[in-house]
């Protein structure tokens, strides 16, 4: 960087290092030594390849602040003072709440932990996946406890273990249950199989379906099926199916990706509607980004377990890969997706952009879509979500929980906040598959015309061209 002009130098260096979130471009990439190259555009992100210590740095801010707002202690509801006798249970026992209101059996949740095991496998670092251990052992510890506390007081929604006393819906039960065996392969933390057959068996035996077997819920309309629900529901039978072996798990799971697809994608323009009532199934669509994130993320977990020789391998495949080239011609010039895919005067949005990421990424270190397409594309969306991670390791720009509706305006005008947890699990499990990806030993990542292309190596291998 030494033909840089030095403030510009020092400008980039800091935005970098600190994690800034608001910092003003415009930025030159620094990869292009020549400083007098008129043919050098400037940016209003950072342009630029990754190194893995500015990803590693990002990763474990994430890490560190997500540890620190998640305690796992048992307290008296009303006088916030801790419970230390598991040996006789109280009505107003309670999970110690989070700061920000981290929830430790949620949806988000699950997705974190996937993050966090796959952050520990990336790296090596057995910090992120301590933090997995912490909480299932908080689990483990605890449960018989408001077990007998339910037995006792009735108290239903307001247990704090009531998602796995007895699960009421696929956010309940799916991506925890995933998560858990995940956990289980990983062996981190304790065996809880009990956890794992209660969430498991709601998803596959008591979730209300279509006549055709499809995830489905009885809200907004009378049946309604959300593209959302492919990411509660399909990666636990997928996690299942690896971990008994029966098919029936994988037929259920690669089932219902084709058939929601069947209701949600619109091949016109390769994206997933948020959502479609059984009633008016002509309604219009309006192209959510998370719910597309959910749809995609889906479809790699399964792809992860699913046996290549079960007919639907090569079905879900393609949907993943049209999908994903739908997905990607609506990336923005920040490398960042807006929260409406289609509308670019919607605002750009975090947990979905690090999604996108996430799957690109390990789309092309698995050899299912083509590096020298999809590289820059997964470089440019994990610089954009540098931005949004700031010092305290919070992540920026996510947008907060959000139902299936039936106007834009809902959609366009939801809250982004920091303790919004969707945006935690996707940026962890976007790093870490970027940092894989920079060093995937069949990719040669080439600066050059200004731009990056990730070619495929002589005698590379797991790498397509599709």
């Amino acid at each position: 960087m030494k033909h840089f002009p030095r403030r510009l130098a020092l400008l980039v260096a800091a935005v970098l290092a600190a994690g800034a979130v608001h910092a003003d471009g415009p930025f030159r990439n620094p990869d292009n030594k020549s400083a007098n190259d008129a043919g050098e555009g400037t940016y209003p992100v950072p342009y630029k390849k990754p190194t893995e210590a500015e990803i590693v740095g990002a990763l474990d801010r994430v890490r560190g602040y997500i540890d620190s707002i998640t305690p796992t202690r048992v307290v008296d509801k009303a006088s916030g003072k801790p419970i230390t006798d598991l040996g006789k249970p109280v009505a107003g026992a309670v999970f110690e709440p989070s700061p920000g209101d981290f929830g430790l059996m949620v949806y988000e949740m699950g997705v974190i932990h996937a993050g966090l095991l796959k952050a520990t496998e990336v790296t090596g670092d057995q910090r992120y996946s301590d933090v997995t251990r912490r909480h299932l052992q908080f689990f483990k510890d605890t449960q018989p406890y408001f077990r007998a506390q339910e037995a006792q007081f009735k108290l239903g929604r307001a247990n704090s273990f009531t998602r796995f006393l007895e699960p009421r819906s696929l956010d309940d039960s799916g991506s925890m249950c995933a998560a858990l065996v995940r956990a289980r392969f990983a062996k981190v933390g304790p065996d809880l199989k009990g956890m794992i057959d209660t969430c498991s068996g709601y998803v596959r035996k008591k979730q209300y379906r279509l006549d055709d077997g499809t995830f489905a819920r009885q809200r907004p309309q009378a049946s309604s099926v959300w593209a959302d629900d492919m990411y509660m529901g399909i990666p636990a039978l997928a996690e299942m199916g690896h971990l008994t072996g029966d098919k029936a798990w994988f037929d259920d799971a690669a089932s219902n990706v084709l058939t929601m697809a069947q209701h949600l994608y619109n091949e016109r323009n390769g994206l997933f509607t948020h959502g479609w009532n059984a009633n008016n199934p002509d309604a219009p669509r309006f192209y959510w980004a998370r719910a597309n994130g959910w749809a995609v993320l889906s479809m790699s977990d399964l792809l992860d377990v699913l046996p290549k020789d079960h007919p639907a391998y090569p079905k879900v495949l393609a949907q993943l890969r049209a999908s994903l080239r739908g997905i990607a011609e609506l990336q923005s010039g920040t490398g960042l997706w807006h929260q409406m895919l289609d509308r670019n005067d919607s605002y750009l949005e975090t947990s979905a952009s690090a999604i996108f990421v996430y799957v690109y990424a390990h789309a092309i270190n698995q050899g299912w879509i083509s590096p020298t397409t999809y590289g820059s594309i997964a470089q440019a969306g994990w610089i954009g979500l540098g931005t949004r991670i700031n010092a305290k390791g919070q992540v920026e720009g996510t947008c907060v929980g959000t139902t299936f509706a039936s106007d834009q305006v809902y959609y366009y005008n939801r809250p982004v906040s920091v303790d919004a947890m969707h945006g935690y699990g996707p940026v962890l499990l976007a790093g870490a598959e970027m940092l894989k990806l920079l060093k995937n030993p069949a990719i040669d990542i080439q600066h050059k015309l200004r731009t990056y292309h990730y070619m495929p190596r002589e005698n590379g291998s797991k790498i397509s061209e599709h």
